[in-house]
């Protein structure tokens, strides 16, 4: 697992970052449990993952605009799907949207590695680089159509979509893992979308339904 970079470049952060970022894990913290996911939430920079945004806004419980017709999403869901898939450091995790990086950092220090699958050339080479620098060599990014997860690497053991398809592609529940857990968000973009999770046992799914959502809608580079 990669070290938070809080940890790894302390010169990341100032006392004002340091003072934003524990006001907003007060915050998480009033719905999440998992005692890892907010350790990595409380020590994760943010603002890093925000250029553009202002300190102040890039500690805010709330998404924000990262370019491209694409956000990062709010803080505390971050932390519910990520506390959502259940980690315990030794799983294979395929994320589909890695936006600026952020969640893939999250998973990259809770996870063994990492798969981040986004679909605009733009953000997949500043995650990239981004996670680079920061140290996360765990974690993989590649420009693509999250719809065809990353069959090459399958399967995996946890797989996290942050765009909401319609309905959760073939493709991806066929590279999930025995026993394993699949969180996404599902629904139109313009109705309110359910945030569900799938696990897989014995090649067949359970579904849960977690909680109501709106993210981004997840694109295909495939021609209709």
């Amino acid at each position: 697992m990669a070290p938070p970079p809080s940890a790894a470049h302390p010169s990341l952060d100032t006392d004002e970052t340091r003072a934003l970022r524990a006001r907003l894990l007060g915050v998480v913290a009033r719905t999440v449990r998992d005692p890892r996911v907010l350790e990595v939430v409380g020590r994760m920079p943010r603002h890093v993952f925000a250029p553009g945004l202002s300190i102040a806004d890039a500690y805010a419980d709330s998404p924000e605009e990262i370019g491209y017709a694409q956000t990062i999403s709010q803080p505390t869901l971050v932390a519910e799907m990520s506390e959502a898939l259940k980690l315990r450091g030794t799983e294979r995790v395929l994320e589909i949207g890695t936006g600026s990086g952020y969640q893939a950092a999250i998973l990259g220090a809770l996870a063994a590695e990492v798969f981040s699958i986004e679909v605009v050339p733009e953000l997949a080479e500043s995650a990239r680089q981004r996670l680079a620098e920061l140290g996360f060599s765990n974690v993989h990014v590649r420009q693509g159509d999250g719809h065809e997860g990353w069959p090459e690497a399958a399967p995996f053991d946890r797989i996290i979509l942050t765009a909401a398809p319609e309905r959760v592609p073939d493709a991806l529940g066929a590279q999930l893992a025995e026993d394993g857990i699949l969180v996404a968000p599902v629904g139109p973009v313009d109705t309110v979308q359910r945030l569900l999770r799938y696990r897989k046992h014995h090649g067949t799914f359970t579904c849960e339904e977690l909680c109501p959502v709106r993210f981004v809608p997840m694109v295909s580079l495939r021609r209709e």
